[in-house]
């Protein structure tokens, strides 16, 4: 680090950037294109970019890293782990710029900002991180994530205890399963050309990832052929058994549905797709598994038979 250390300053550009991000999350839902995060925002005579081409980032205008990243199929092995995020070092050497700068973000419990690519150039931003171990024997830092509302004031150091180390711990779960759960939504909606399955409604605020054999299950795994890309009507009649898929991507409507008589949303949303095929990714192996839509329609049939 370049020059003493100004913790005001520092921690106003920090808490700039955390709003700026919330701001960002309004407009745009939990996964930022990249584009915006590389352009930043202006903050009185400066443009502070909040990531950059390296993992470990560092505005121009910062003396310390501001933000971390995870790229889709990057060169790193990060990954959650039962003790928190564990970010690999910038090359091998430990005491290279970046590493020294995570090392000295690790000193002062500064917070920083975690970008998980789930695409390419599609990633979830999640704040704030503090680095709280550092591994040399491994090349290997240990970042755990905080609840926002914890985080200090510009004039205050941050106080880490056992209370705070389990709250920690518990929100670090909580953000891996974000995790999981985004980079399947964005990864089965890219599969499936950010259209419903049912009905090609393509706005992507109503599109759903939907799991066919549940994520509660061993085999319900958070991958592309277990996925069906659903807006919320048809994901909702999915999971409970209003509609069915065969194994030969033909749509089912429960027949004590079929006949029901309601209004036109009925009708035409759920009544209408009876018979017809879903759309599937156009790669072979993004497409639905078959023993997965085997099983899931064996429970369609029990439910439809059971009315």
């Amino acid at each position: 680090m370049d020059g003493e250390f100004d913790q005001l300053r520092d921690a106003r550009v920090r808490t700039a950037t955390f709003e700026w991000l919330s701001e960002l999350v309004m407009r745009h839902g939990e996964v930022l294109p990249r584009e915006d995060l590389q352009d930043g925002f202006e903050l009185g005579a400066y443009r502070i970019r909040v990531i950059g081409p390296q993992g470990i980032f560092k505005p121009a205008s910062m003396q310390v890293p501001l933000s971390i990243t995870t790229s889709p199929n990057g060169p790193y092995d990060d990954a959650f782990g039962p003790s928190g995020l564990r970010y690999r070092y910038r090359g091998t050497d430990p005491e290279h710029r970046d590493n020294r700068g995570l090392r000295f973000a690790m000193q002062y419990q500064l917070p920083m900002v975690y970008f998980h690519g789930l695409v390419p150039g599609r990633y979830l931003a999640i704040w704030p991180v503090y680095v709280v171990y550092d591994m040399p024997d491994v090349l290997t830092f240990s970042i755990a994530v905080d609840d926002a509302v914890n985080l200090p004031r510009h004039d205050a150091a941050l106080e880490v205890g056992e209370i705070s180390q389990a709250r920690r711990s518990y929100v670090t779960t909580l953000a891996r399963r974000r995790v999981h759960q985004s980079a399947f939504r964005e990864r089965v909606l890219r599969a499936y050309r950010h259209q419903c399955a049912f009905c090609r409604l393509r706005h992507g605020e109503l599109l759903e990832a939907a799991h066919i054999i549940p994520d509660t299950e061993p085999e319900g795994e958070p991958v592309v052929s277990n996925g069906l890309s659903l807006c919320r009507l048809h994901h909702a009649a999915f999971d409970r058994f209003f509609v069915g898929v065969r194994p030969d991507h033909v749509i089912e409507v429960r027949p004590d549905v079929l006949v029901e008589m309601d209004g036109p949303t009925l009708r035409h949303a759920i009544q209408g797709i009876h018979g017809q095929r879903i759309d599937i990714p156009r790669s072979r192996a993004e497409q639905p598994d078959r023993d997965g839509l085997s099983e899931r329609y064996e429970r369609f049939l029990e439910v439809a038979t059971a009315l």
